[in-house]
């Protein structure tokens, strides 16, 4: 039961109060002074009877204007508030004591941390989280907020720390503890923000062979030579290139792309070097092409290794000479520009088929880079999941939803044929077909999770076990290629030769079939 005492200020009214309750024996559960003339009580519910004598009694207190039931107490209104305004906000946010034991925390950060928020009061911030020493920040007594990087369940979040110091009466300052809030962004994207910019900001990744790359593309990206890169299908090579125009002495000037597998042959040279007036019918005009568009910048020619042989041709003698002759025209065109060439396959094995230059391919193998396949740097996942799911709900106008440990342990199981833009894709259509707040693992579609599960058993009971080993040699390669549609690449991971993993897929017939190289006359 609470009552709303409305009142004159007067000394000793609260003490006439309380002896009234005492008098009736009554529990008081808490009283609360309003400045603007006003005391709340809060006691057990009484009998009518008892209940009826206590409301005149305290009416009859000097300065006392009236008494009346109210439904809540005014610290109770403010409770709830601001459970309700803290249990919407969409991060993490925690309230740790100066030892860093959780007292508050919302219901994002339960699901982020524990998946169920009651497990969090009353323990140590450090059980959770890891990256940052908060521990030894607290002993500091800070005064400024702190921002790091921390990893929680296997995930990178920033962690932004503010200090909180209370005062007295007499306006002496105690240190308190801190609230934290988790940020699921990038740690580069936030570099970018305070103005310390990365043209690799976009490529995330803590795994050593994406560090090890990224270090490489930082130096080649300043070289004006051609670049070579290279990676299955999704894993960021456009991406790549991009970061290497942004971080050479030409970012000021175009970074135009062309897609050599989307060109006819009798469009492509046109677009790439353009044609002269008439040269493609009386009505035409002539058209700057590609190079000549991109002058001292950067083009990047995606799929290299679908152009024709015509056009290889053309490509290598302006790659030797930096000039090009529109088509329909005589004189000569020379451009200053770099060019950056990206492959889904290794263009090795496609010289070794005879369907690309082999002098071509040494002048664009100068310098190589070779994006690794998510399969193959899982450790990234969390990360690469948080930050497209942050992505998606800025898109979809929802608010953040947070990723359970199933869902994470089912995304870095998976094996990932479509890379990063499949993981990419894959979230954006589960957050938007989800009607809550956590993202379960029976929520994620994954079209080809059955397939992975294929078992390979092998029967014995017909044939010789020289078949019953080459069916399951051939159920593996067929498994494995899809994923490692390079022989190269096949045959790094099954610890082969090149040649022995190219027969065997002749042998069992997977794969694309390779043509001899055309033999000269």
């Amino acid at each position: 039961m609470r009552l709303e005492i409305t009142c004159d200020d007067r000394l000793g009214l609260c003490q006439d109060v309380l002896q009234i309750l005492r008098d009736r024996e009554i529990d008081l559960r808490g009283i609360e002074v309003d400045p603007k003339g006003k005391i709340f009580l809060n006691f057990p519910e009484l009998e009518f009877k008892d209940f009826q004598h206590l409301m005149p009694e305290i009416r009859r207190i000097p300065n006392v204007k009236d008494v009346k039931t109210v439904a809540f107490m005014p610290s109770e209104r403010e409770h709830f508030e601001f459970s309700l305004l803290l249990n919407k906000l969409p991060d993490p946010v925690l309230s740790i004591d100066a030892r860093g034991i959780i007292d508050i925390a919302n219901d994002a950060a339960g699901l982020l941390l524990s998946d169920t928020r009651e497990h969090l009061p009353g323990t140590s911030i450090t059980q959770w989280l890891s990256g940052f020493n908060i521990s030894r920040w607290l002993e500091r007594q800070p005064t400024e907020p702190q921002l790091s990087q921390v990893t929680i369940n296997g995930a990178k979040y920033f962690a932004e720390l503010m200090p909180i110091w209370v005062a007295d009466e007499h306006d002496k300052t105690s240190f308190a503890g801190a609230v934290l809030t988790c940020k699921p962004q990038p740690l580069s994207s936030q570099w970018q923000r305070t103005g310390q910019h990365d043209a690799f900001h976009q490529l995330l990744g803590e795994h050593a062979s994406m560090k090890r790359l990224l270090k490489e593309a930082r130096r080649m990206a300043e070289l004006n030579v051609p670049l070579l890169v290279q990676g299955e299908t999704g894993v960021g090579k456009e991406l790549l290139a991009r970061a290497c125009h942004q971080a050479s002495h030409r970012a000021e000037q175009p970074f135009l792309a062309v897609n050599c597998a989307a060109l006819p042959d009798n469009v492509a040279e046109s677009e790439l070097f353009g044609h002269g007036k008439g040269s493609l019918g009386p009505h035409t005009e002539a058209k700057k092409g590609i190079f000549e568009q991109a002058n001292g910048g950067t083009v990047l020619l995606d799929a290299v290794g679908e152009m024709s042989n015509g056009l290889q041709a053309k490509l290598l003698r302006f790659i030797q000479d930096g000039k090009f002759r529109r088509i329909g025209e005589e004189q000569e065109v020379a451009v200053d520009v770099r060019i950056i060439c990206s492959a889904r396959d290794d263009l090795q094995d496609r010289v070794e088929a005879g369907s690309f230059r082999e002098d071509l391919f040494y002048r664009l193998n100068v310098l190589t880079l070779q994006l690794p396949p998510l399969r193959e740097r899982k450790s990234d996942i969390p990360l690469l999941a948080e930050h497209f799911s942050l992505q998606a709900c800025q898109r979809l106008g929802r608010s953040l939803v947070l990723l359970t440990r199933d869902c994470r342990e089912l995304l870095q199981r998976y094996q990932w044929p479509g890379n990063v833009r499949q993981l990419e894709n894959v979230l954006f259509r589960s957050l938007s077909m989800l009607e809550g707040d956590r993202l379960e693992a029976a929520d994620v579609y994954l079209p080809e999770a059955d397939g992975l599960h294929e078992n390979v058993a092998v029967d014995l009971e017909e044939g010789s076990l020289d078949e019953a080993v080459k069916k399951f040699e051939s159920t593996i390669l067929r498994r494995l290629y899809p994923s490692y549609p390079s022989t190269r690449q096949l045959a790094k991971k099954l610890g082969l030769s090149h040649t022995a993993v190219a027969n065997k897929l002749r042998e069992y017939g997977i794969g694309k079939q390779r043509r001899k190289p055309v033999a000269k006359s």
